[in-house]
């Protein structure tokens, strides 16, 4: 456990999104837990991410995610390893939200300008003559 990397998740805490100034400290090794001592809450290590409050074990998760990631079937997921549906579809939808949430970051950060894109194809010949 790092505190250095870590950084509060409050957003009313005027210490929230700023690393490495000091304000984290371990609270719980056991439990995995952070404490904030500007504003003095408590937050896990896996806060903010798609394994939060999970009652299954990671791996298996991370073996689901990645079998839905390469276009197995819900129902096959759900007869391999005997989970509900629904388990698996909500499963589904917090790593596509938390996809979402790291891609409108990364695009946030980095400003494109995109004037700078480039066509891969100029020139496409079709059965009707060239485009």
């Amino acid at each position: 456990m790092n505190p250095e990397a870590q950084f509060c998740p409050r957003s009313v805490c005027h210490a929230s999104g700023k690393q490495r100034i000091g304000n984290i400290v371990v609270h719980s090794r056991k439990q995995r837990r952070y404490k904030c001592t500007c504003c003095g809450k408590t937050f896990t290590t896996s806060k903010g991410t798609a394994v939060y409050g999970l009652k299954k074990p990671t791996g298996l998760f991370v073996i689901v995610v990645t079998l839905l990631a390469h276009g197995c079937p819900l129902q096959a997921i759900v007869a391999a390893f005997g989970l509900d549906p629904r388990t698996v579809a909500n499963w589904q939808e917090q790593v596509g939200e938390q996809c979402r949430q790291v891609h409108e970051h990364i695009i946030k950060q980095s400003q494109l300008d995109l004037g700078q894109v480039q066509a891969d194809e100029i020139k496409v010949k079709i059965q009707q003559g060239t485009v």
